[in-house]
């Protein structure tokens, strides 16, 4: 159905609704108006990485490892399968007239905040630091959930508008002061590439303030910025109970009825939470116009009828057979597999089963099924822990010892265990004793990483105080490093939403794994990688410093000093950087050719394999403008594609250079392309010197001229 025509249909029915009736429309959990045969609707339901909350659903990697997989190409399938599957169970759940929440088709994913701060709790929703990333991978996302059938197959919301990433302790009262060069650069792209080029139908704004109005009427980029500028015609959100927070904590409004007058005049479409059940009082008041309710309630129902709620669809036989189906489950191995970070290794990685008669698997998260799923996360039907996958790929061949090691941050496990003693300790080290390998899988999980009210992390509201892994995981690994380094081989298995300090185990260890929450049978692909059966092929969407590099204040939302664009110091390992089984290298960018009208620059780049192990990767593409002194510190993200390539192969790669790429944004917030040299970077890592390092291979460079 085409929007026009939605609308026009949106617009007769809305007509026929008495001012409450429309009033009543505007609050996610929408009732029924039997009168005029409108079911209720409620608008929440969750698909960050897989249907959530509402059953069974195929549990995909955390985002934040999908944003690992750099391949735009994934995302799009991801989203598909999680519209198929929503579909399906909104179906399901219809058929029996259940109308609750998680079971309708307006999915409040994806979360393309920028993760400026590694230790926001929620970071792990993102597609990580770099506004090129996120743009590319939330577009494709957007573009799987929606479809491109004759109706919309889910409505997708790009959330939080648009200035939002912590602290999550004081998220209700904060106000997010930034720069019009930062909202412009980094804040903003992502939204706007989601609205221009994904046309998505929804977004949500933010609990905080951004530059003293809250996010929820914020009217510069409510208004001027979204649909002004943008375009954008879809419905606007609030975050859940964000309106509440303008009286009770902003303290910009007095009372309920001011705070629903607000966002509403504002654009504020749809409530989530409690406020808009004061709209017949702000009415009564003469705060808000039976217009201000026309508008909003026209939106909401144009979005009801683009997904067929009141027709017939080509989505209308799905039902759950269409869940968990092997082809969705195949793909959640391609997306774990393409999400796993090789961060280290000496040679230890692939383990060779003909050669080892013992391996020992010891830590909290080896057989953590928390570890596996993140948060805003479905029920999986079978879940595979990373011990359980080693224990099947080995099956009869190698014997796995297993230990938990030690609580995931307790002194102990068993609570009557002697005061200050990590009581699995010594059958962590005994086992390692008996073990030819030592496989130690640490990390964090949603108890302590995600959003305030969610997480067990009660001290810092679901954010992290610092980098470092619990004190009992720390002392488990010197423990092992201790007194195994040189004598057998160890292999850390980090399962973190973020970066955690690993200066510990890049030390100490021979491999490390950098698996985030790789989907409910995760373990089964870790296993695979560790045994050579899959090249590591993801890349860090994110910066991993070590404790030592003077973060900023968690609450000061400049970029000066953060993530890879920005930082002014060394970190441990940098954005874009993962390790394969090959030895990939770029030789030279051969070529760049301007692309006619659109001003885009095709490069064709010379790549290797300079191995016997045919790998996949991905080609990144840097750009620096000379001479300008608006253009970030270090060099920028343009493009990127994934590759696959056969042991000993070259090949020439094709990749396009948006011309926008090219652009720079100066303090005043204006982007342009201001000068006419550039020097473009071509390699499997940024083009940095600890990239470089810890590949041994620099990227090739090429100076283009406009």
């Amino acid at each position: 159905m085409k929007r026009q025509e939605a609308i026009r249909k949106a617009t007769a029915l809305v007509a026929q609704m008495s001012v409450s009736e429309k009033a009543s429309q505007l609050r996610y959990d929408a009732p029924a108006i039997d009168r005029l045969n409108i079911p209720a609707y409620n608008w929440w339901s969750e698909g960050l990485h897989g249907v959530a909350r509402a059953g069974t659903a195929t549990v995909f990697p955390q985002a934040i490892g999908l944003a690992a997989s750099f391949d735009p190409d994934l995302l799009q399938s991801v989203g598909d399968v999680i519209s198929t599957e929503a579909r399906a169970k909104y179906n399901a759940a219809s058929s029996f007239d259940d109308r609750d929440i998680y079971k309708g088709l307006t999915l409040w994913s994806p979360n393309i905040n920028i993760f400026r701060d590694p230790r926001w709790g929620r970071g792990h929703e993102t597609y990580g630091e770099d506004p090129t990333l996120t743009s590319r991978l939330g577009v494709a996302f957007i573009r799987g959930m929606q479809g491109d059938g004759d109706f919309l197959k889910v409505a997708a919301c790009a959330k939080h508008f648009a200035v939002h990433s912590g602290p999550e302790a004081l998220r209700h009262g904060f106000d997010a002061k930034v720069s019009k060069k930062d909202l412009e650069e980094t804040y903003l792209p992502a939204f706007r590439a989601c609205v221009q080029e994904a046309g998505v139908e929804a977004v949500m704004g933010a609990y905080n303030r951004v530059n003293g109005e809250p996010a929820c009427a914020q009217h510069s980029l409510m208004v001027d910025t979204l649909r002004d500028k943008w375009g954008f015609a879809g419905h606007y959100v609030s975050d859940c109970w964000a309106v509440r927070d303008f009286y009770e904590n902003h303290k910009v409004c007095s009372s309920p009825e001011e705070a629903a007058a607000l966002a509403l005049k504002t654009g504020c479409d749809l409530n989530c939470g409690c406020t808009y059940q004061h709209l017949m009082s702000a009415f009564e008041q003469g705060l808000i116009t039976e217009e201000d309710l026309d508008r909003s309630c026209i939106r909401l129902f144009t979005t009801r009828y683009l997904l067929g709620m009141s027709d017939q669809t080509e989505y209308d036989s799905l039902t759950l057979a269409d869940v968990e189906s092997r082809e969705h489950l195949l793909l959640c191995e391609k997306a774990a597999a393409e999400s796993l970070v090789l961060l280290k290794n000496n040679g230890a990685l692939p383990l060779d089963k003909k050669k080892i008669n013992t391996i020992a698997v010891i830590g909290p998260n080896a057989d953590s099924r928390l570890s596996l799923i993140g948060n805003y996360h479905g029920t999986s039907s079978r879940y595979i822990t990373v011990l359980n996958g080693i224990q099947d790929y080995c099956a009869d061949d190698v014997r796995v010892l297993y230990s938990e090691g030690c609580h995931l941050f307790k002194d102990a496990v068993e609570s009557l265990s002697q005061p200050g003693c990590v009581d699995r300790l010594a059958e962590a080290a005994a086992v390692s004793d008996l073990a030819d390998a030592i496989i130690v899988v640490l990390g964090l999980d949603e108890t302590l990483e995600g959003e305030e009210g969610d997480t067990g992390n009660a001290d810092a509201s679901g954010d992290k105080l610092d980098l470092y892994l619990p004190e009992s995981q720390r002392t488990l690994l010197d423990t092992i490093v201790d007194r195994f380094r040189g004598v057998k081989p160890i292999i850390v298995i980090n399962m973190t939403g973020s970066c955690v300090d690993l200066v510990q185990a890049h030390e100490g260890a021979d491999a490390i794994l950098q698996a985030w929450y790789p989907g409910a049978r995760g373990g089964r692909v870790i296993a695979d990688v560790l045994f050579g059966e899959i090249s590591p092929s993801g890349k860090l969407p994110v910066t991993f410093y070590d404790s030592s590099y003077e973060l900023p204040d968690i609450t000061d939302y400049s970029m000066k000093r953060r993530t890879y664009r920005y930082l002014d110091g060394d970190v441990l390992y940098p954005f874009g950087y993962g390790l394969t089984y090959g030895n990939c290298s770029v030789r030279a960018i051969e070529s760049v050719e301007e692309n006619g009208s659109s001003r885009d620059h095709i490069l064709r780049v010379k790549v290797a394999n300079d191995s016997s192990i045919q790998t996949e990767d991905v080609l990144q593409i840097y750009v620096q403008a000379g001479d300008c002194p608006d253009a970030c510190p270090h060099p920028v993200l343009g493009a990127f594609c994934r590759i696959s390539l056969g042991a000993h192969a070259e090949e020439v790669i094709t990749i396009p250079l948006p011309y926008a790429a090219l652009s720079t944004v100066d303090e005043n917030g204006e982007r342009s392309v201001s000068v006419s040299r550039f020097t473009l970077y071509a390699g499997f890592s940024q083009p940095d010197k600890r990239s470089a390092v810890l590949t041994d291979h620099p990227c090739a460079s090429f100076e283009l001229t406009l």
